[in-house]
């Protein structure tokens, strides 16, 4: 099986919907990350760092779903990563009520020995420095590295996160960001400036509009599939970092065409995602519903057309 190599935070949330709210729960990038990659066959690992306040039940989820976590650290004393938000009525928009660093603050990420040669790299969103720690340690140059990050290190670490997109294949970002990012409003002037920066692919996320890959002058854009509910869209980008990067990475095929089929797939897995709390449903989760809601997407998208 192809290995797939996942940067990124674990850690605790606390979430605020029109719905309700929850005390300290299950989060983190890489949580999310790894388990919408563990749908796919392959291998994988988190490379992160939590304290000894991170409870068993949660090392053993990610293990019980095949995640090595032998480069997830965890500091004696210290305590887990923990963000606190409050979403608005339209759930596109949230307030950050409380982020402790704790043991993230001082984090120097480990490479498990047998993931220095990994096939595919999914750098999720964290310091630039992190991310590109771990590129350092690489013994082979990866199939593909793909590169999630945010508005926060754009503001506050932009030299260094120009640095690692330079060396990365595939950049995921949200619409706000890529014109931050860019400078440009219109996204495809925006994807082709952020192409000049290195990646070779630029996928743009637009949430509940869904998403589109840029690769030169070809564009592929994929809905989101409506819902009739979306609970949380807590975690829903990076579980659709992880269903891309896992399908890549299952089926060895880095083409604009398979990227396509990835969108899809990145697409399905994150529309489970908001239909509960945190991590919730993705653990309940099962194949069977997987492949259903992709034969959903697949009628949505498919059609014939009279030239």
């Amino acid at each position: 099986m192809n290995k797939l190599l996942i940067v990124g935070t674990v850690a605790f949330d606390a979430i605020e919907t029109p719905f309700g709210k929850t005390d300290k729960i299950l989060g983190g990038a890489g949580t999310y990350i790894g388990l919408s990659a563990a749908f796919f066959n392959l291998q994988s690992a988190i490379v992160s760092v939590v304290g000894d306040d991170f409870p068993q039940e949660y090392l053993d989820l990610l293990t019980e779903r095949n995640i090595d976590i032998s480069g997830l650290e965890i500091v004696k004393g210290g305590k887990t990563f923990f963000w606190s938000g409050r979403y608005h009525n339209d759930l596109n928009s949230r307030d950050t009520l409380n982020t402790q660093l704790n043991v993230l603050a001082d984090f120097q990420p480990k490479v498990p020995e047998n993931y220095k040669n990994a096939d595919v790299v999914m750098l999720g969103n964290l310091h630039p420095l992190v991310q590109s720690g771990v590129l350092d340690q690489l013994e082979s140059k990866p199939k593909l590295v793909v590169l999630d990050t945010m508005n926060f290190w754009m503001d506050c670490a932009l030299p260094e996160l120009l640095d690692v997109i330079k060396r990365v294949d595939v950049i995921t970002i949200n619409d706000e960001e890529a014109r931050q990012l860019s400078g440009e409003y219109s996204l495809v002037k925006a994807a082709a400036k952020i192409q000049e920066m290195g990646p070779e692919y630029v996928v743009i996320k637009k949430g509940e509009h869904g998403a589109l890959l840029f690769h030169g002058n070809n564009v592929f854009f994929a809905p989101a599939l409506p819902l009739e509910e979306v609970f949380d869209p807590t975690g829903a980008g990076d579980t659709f970092a992880g269903g891309f990067a896992g399908f890549i990475t299952q089926s060895e095929n880095v083409s604009f065409e398979n990227m396509k089929n990835a969108i899809i797939y990145g697409s399905n897995l994150a529309s489970f995602c908001v239909e509960k709390f945190g991590t919730e449903r993705m653990v309940s989760l099962d194949k069977k519903e997987v492949v259903s809601r992709l034969k959903q997407f697949k009628s949505l998208t498919q059609f014939d057309i009279e030239l």
